[in-house]
């Protein structure tokens, strides 16, 4: 029998378990990120069983948050959060200060010294990016103005969280060895730390943002998608180590900003869709590594700090967001959106909380009740979504939801009769789009792009805004009086159940779909689509029409004329036949030669 590495049993077990576990979170409508805490706790000491390696996971989780903060810096968007500065920055730093003063208060309770308070409340007042993002795309609200605000508001938090980061390592030996400092002392080690973390940041702003797409191009022109990927790779990891080792500052800081520079470049999408399965399967491992720190014994030793740690996330940052809103003058459904947006906490919570025990300033109990508030806040918020949403529904007058253009983007749609059904409007589907307008077929358009939606509106077409899985989507398109069903979505398993919710409507609608990978077109005919296209399967097509015409046609050249001559084969044509065709379909055009010395055109 062959020895296993713990590196290998920890890798392999780890993510074998975080995948069923996830699995399970995801078919119970939680957050994959329970189950992927879930298999930490498993995999830890606190529980029986196999207990992974603590040192080499923490290792691989290194790796993890370099590649989670790459990413969330590819999405950072500065344009985003200057729509919505006037309430996001000031909103995000009040509900900030609220959050860690309600933890700094807790934190007395528990006898913890004020360093550990303040990280503490620090951890819970910051939003989980994933838990938030899906929330809301769930509910087609990433691109409304509710959705904007709680995204540029989370912008915010990461920010500020990331100056945590750097900033924490220099509090930390400061109040480590406090007998000898004085103010000077703090000021000049804090001035010291900032001052090299800007320096780090003009450096990237100034030339990264230039280098880095540079190199990126040239790897790019090199043709292999693998030596593309290695530099994308390299520039996280190296630029996430110069950041620690030449300026001082953290691996989150310096993955975080290699993103961002790389976000103007031409092969931001590309690069951020190459990174993204290395990025998840190590993101995964940081996950089963937090969860590897939880104490499940919390929960029976300090119930009582358990349930404050859960009121001030679910309560407590989420009533101070919900009066700051208003106090901005946005509407109830707004502040309540954001509200139920921020009750929960995520990735950076357990960074710092990582980089606190790393530091020696946070014991194991305050990182197990961060934990312990972190996953039963994320299994709590899609009921806290849904509970909103229940509320909204029956007390809200015509004249609140006027208030939000989403409520109402999908009033007044036209009859329609024989038409067709296009769902998505992006290159493809535009395209469509275009056809059918130039054929006069009438055909309504289904997006969950708001942007895109009032563009198409603009134009005079008929726009759907939402999500076409789910059915009253696609009655408000009339389906029951539609020719034709147009899938545009490169995702084969939700064209899949796009179409079995319309076939179970309409059992004869002709469907249309697109497949991008050989494996889901199976799944797709079963699922009632009528004809699956496939991109490799038409681009063959057209490569063969221009070969047919190029060797079907000949160019020659006289004097004055270019004469196209164009010949059908036909092999069951005789040689005579094929001349006398070629005769008829021979075509002279006329070339207007240029004044001067009259030579023919070459």
């Amino acid at each position: 029998m062959h020895d296993i590495s713990p590196l290998l049993i920890t890798i392999i077990g780890g993510i074998v378990l975080a995948a069923i576990l996830g699995l399970i979170a995801q078919r119970l409508r939680i957050s994959p990120l329970v189950g992927y805490l879930i298999a930490g706790i498993i995999f830890g000491p606190s529980t029986p069983g196999f207990v992974a390696d603590t040192a080499i996971v923490k290792e691989l989780a290194e790796i993890g948050i370099i590649l989670l903060m790459f990413g969330v810096g590819l999405h950072f968007s500065i344009k985003d959060l200057m729509a919505v500065k006037n309430i996001a920055i000031p909103g995000a730093i009040v509900q900030i200060t609220v959050a860690t003063l309600l933890g700094l208060a807790m934190s007395q309770m528990m006898d913890w010294s004020l360093l550990t308070g303040l990280v503490f409340g620090l951890c819970l007042s910051t939003a989980s990016t994933v838990v938030l993002l899906r929330a809301l795309e769930e509910r087609n609200l990433v691109e409304s103005q509710r959705g904007r605000i709680a995204i540029g508001w989370l912008i915010v938090e990461d920010l500020v969280m990331v100056l945590t980061l750097v900033l924490l390592p220099a509090i930390a030996t400061m109040f480590s060895d406090s007998d000898h400092y004085n103010y000077l002392d703090i000021l000049t080690e804090v001035s010291k730390t900032i001052g090299l973390v800007i320096l780090f940041i003009a450096i990237m702003i100034l030339f990264g943002r230039r280098v880095i797409p540079w190199l990126l191009a040239k790897s790019a022109c090199t043709g292999s998608e693998e030596l593309f990927t290695l530099s994308v790779l390299a520039i996280a990891l190296g630029i996430a180590l110069a950041a620690v080792k030449l300026f001082g500052a953290s691996f989150a800081l310096g993955a975080f900003f290699a993103g961002m520079v790389l976000t103007e470049s031409d092969f931001s999408h590309r690069a951020a869709k190459n990174i993204l399965p290395l990025k998840d399967a190590f993101a995964v491992l940081f996950f089963v590594s937090v969860g590897m720190l939880f104490k499940p014994q919390i929960l029976f030793i300090h119930p009582i700090a358990v349930l404050l740690t859960i009121l001030i996330i679910v309560l407590g940052k989420s009533l101070a967001a919900y009066f700051i809103v208003r106090l901005f003058g946005r509407s109830k459904r707004t502040a309540l959106t954001i509200s139920a947006s921020l009750a929960q906490i995520g990735e950076f919570a357990y960074i710092l909380a990582a980089l606190g025990i790393s530091l020696q300033i946070f014991p194991e109990e305050a990182h197990s009740l961060i934990l312990a508030g972190s996953i039963i806040s994320i299994v709590l918020n899609p009921f806290v979504f849904n509970i909103l949403e229940h509320y909204l529904s029956r007390t809200e007058t015509i004249v609140d939801k006027i208030i939000d253009p989403i409520t109402e983007i999908n009033e007044n749609i036209p009859p329609l009769e024989n038409h067709a059904i296009l769902i998505g409007h992006g290159r493809l589907g535009s395209s469509i789009a275009k056809k059918l307008a130039e054929q006069g077929i009438p055909f309504a358009v289904i997006d969950s792009s708001l942007t895109l939606i009032e563009q198409i509106r603009h134009e005079g077409l008929i726009a759907i805004f939402g999500n076409a899985v789910k059915p009253q989507i696609l009655e408000l398109a009339h389906l029951q009086t539609a020719k034709w069903l147009i899938i545009t979505s490169p995702n084969g398993y939700k064209t899949g159940e796009i179409s079995q919710h319309a076939k179970e409507v309409r059992p004869d609608l002709i469907i249309y779909a697109r497949a991008c990978f050989d494996d889901e077109i199976e799944y797709i005919e079963d699922h009632g689509v009528t004809k699956v296209i496939t991109g490799e399967e038409e681009i063959a097509k057209h490569i063969i029409e221009l070969l047919n015409f190029d060797s079907n046609t000949q160019t020659t050249k006289t004097n004055n004329k270019t004469v196209i001559t164009q010949t059908k084969f036909n092999p069951n044509t005789s040689e005579s036949q094929k001349n006398e065709d070629k005769e008829k379909t021979n075509i002279a055009i006329n070339v207007n030669l240029p004044s001067g010395n009259g030579s023919p055109i070459e």
